[in-house]
């Protein structure tokens, strides 16, 4: 499962997979702190998430303020949904290139400048249809290294028996941040001042860059691929499982190149160094399956989203005063999958663990499928949410466990890619369907489709013996 879920908190390894276990089945310990260096890192995603769901539908009320035409209101739309397709490789490769602590100060920094601006155009009025486009461009574009730098830069300051845990609560923020806060201050905001939302926003993105600037650098560790060299060699030969040590961090910084082999890793292909990180997918058995397993699971999970509102409204007869309330299941939800990861994976391992949770989701959406009041449909939705909450998690902490630092960006960047390309297809397909079929049919052939995916996770993510 990627982002666009129904949490909508953040895929981890971009739908892809990450490790919480150094080899599939392995258990993962549960004792010890995060540390303060994690709970800065999440208060700065925390932050930044709140910024980013008052931001979002703001600029949706602004668009349909500025302009009633459709067609133009989704032109706004795929401008801040174009840029992880077109730059998401390219946002790994220099989230592997750089420094990413300060490659996310620097991010943020630009963003709380470019929505302050903008904030200031809605103000004096000058905001019109090309200043929205080009603003969803390119904080879009932007949040591509910033996710890619995010994601690589947790190995760093966690211990690798505790990146489930870390991660989990990275989702229970960000579903806290976006569904109980951000979205409802939207609309309160926006109908105090259009520009309030934005300038919230803007002070968001700087008080994360201020707090990814308090993370100390970490000191370079052993690790596969000690330097951009090896780490492209390795995904030329294929990946090796790291050594880590319980209880222990890993450099989560690429290694800067020796002397001598500087000049000739920086004159690499931008494109071969994004083709490193597909390689090293297609040359780990597990990731690779991770990844396939997350992109047909999206399919399943996109046709549902894009007509979730009118089978709530029309087929289990909520009305549209209570949409919100029954929405507030799936952030309740992903809420109690955040922090239900790392108990879940450290009794039964990382890979049998999200096998269980895509089962227990395929139930979960089949309920929802069959039912017809608002209570039975919220409650099926939201175990489908913490379903979707754990999977992102325990998928994080398997490859931010399992890939080498050097290339944890670029590998991250691929999966999410994966996850995006396969989300169009479902909502084709569904708003084919439910046109053709009726909305019901839309979630029993989503409910067919994530059972599917389920069979193949039984066999393809059973434990290594």
């Amino acid at each position: 499962m990627t982002a666009g879920t129904v949490t909508d908190g953040g895929g981890a390894a971009g739908g892809g997979g990450t490790r919480g276990v150094g080899r599939a089945g392995d258990r993962v310990g549960s004792s010890g702190g995060l540390g303060s260096a994690y709970w800065r890192l999440w208060s700065a995603a925390v932050i930044s998430r709140l910024g980013d769901s008052v931001r979002t539908p703001a600029l949706a009320l602004l668009a349909a303020a500025v302009t009633g035409d459709p067609r133009l209101l989704a032109a706004v739309v795929i401008a801040g949904q174009l840029p992880p397709l077109v730059f998401g490789l390219i946002g790994g490769v220099y989230a592997d290139r750089w420094d990413r602590r300060r490659t996310m100060a620097a991010v943020d920094g630009v963003r709380a400048v470019l929505v302050a601006v903008f904030a200031v155009l809605v103000a004096t009025g000058q905001a019109g249809l090309p200043a929205l486009v080009g603003c969803a461009f390119a904080l879009a574009a932007l949040g591509t290294l910033f996710d890619a730098s995010a994601f690589a830069v947790l190995p760093a300051v966690v211990p690798a028996d505790r990146l489930p845990v870390a991660n989990g609560r990275l989702q229970a923020g960000a579903a806290v941040a976006g569904g109980f806060v951000g979205a409802p201050l939207a609309g309160v905001l926006f109908a105090l001042a259009a520009a309030l939302p934005f300038a919230v926003d803007a002070v968001s993105y700087g008080a994360a860059a201020l707090l990814a600037l308090t993370l100390r650098p970490p000191a370079p560790a052993g690790h596969v691929g000690g330097n951009a060299d090896r780490a492209s060699a390795a995904a030329s030969t294929g990946p090796t499982a790291p050594a880590v040590s319980p209880g222990t961090t890993r450099s989560a910084e690429p290694v800067a190149p020796r002397a001598g082999g500087s000049d000739r890793a920086g004159r690499r292909s931008v494109w071969r160094e994004a083709g490193d990180g597909l390689r090293w997918i297609g040359r780990d058995p597990v990731l690779l399956r991770l990844t396939a397993l997350a992109a047909s699971s999206n399919i399943a999970i996109s046709g549902m989203i894009t007509t979730l509102v009118l089978y709530a409204l029309t087929v289990l007869g909520v009305t549209e005063a209570g949409y919100g309330l029954f929405m507030s299941a799936a952030v309740l939800g992903g809420l109690a999958g955040g922090l239900a990861a790392g108990r879940l994976a450290a009794r039964l391992g990382t890979l049998p663990g999200m096998r269980l949770v895509l089962a227990v989701q395929t139930v979960a959406l089949g309920a929802l499928a069959a039912s017809r009041h608002p209570a039975p449909g919220a409650l099926a939705l939201g175990v489908f949410a913490a379903g979707t909450a754990i999977w992102n998690s325990l998928c994080a902490a398997y490859g931010q466990h399992r890939v080498p630092a050097a290339m944890l960006g670029r590998v991250s960047s691929a999966q999410r890619l994966a996850g995006l390309l396969a989300a169009p297809a479902g909502a084709a397909a569904a708003g084919f369907a439910a046109s053709a079929y009726g909305l019901p049919v839309v979630f029993w052939g989503a409910t067919a489709v994530l059972g599917v995916t389920t069979l193949a996770a039984w066999v393809a993510l059973r434990p290594a013996r």
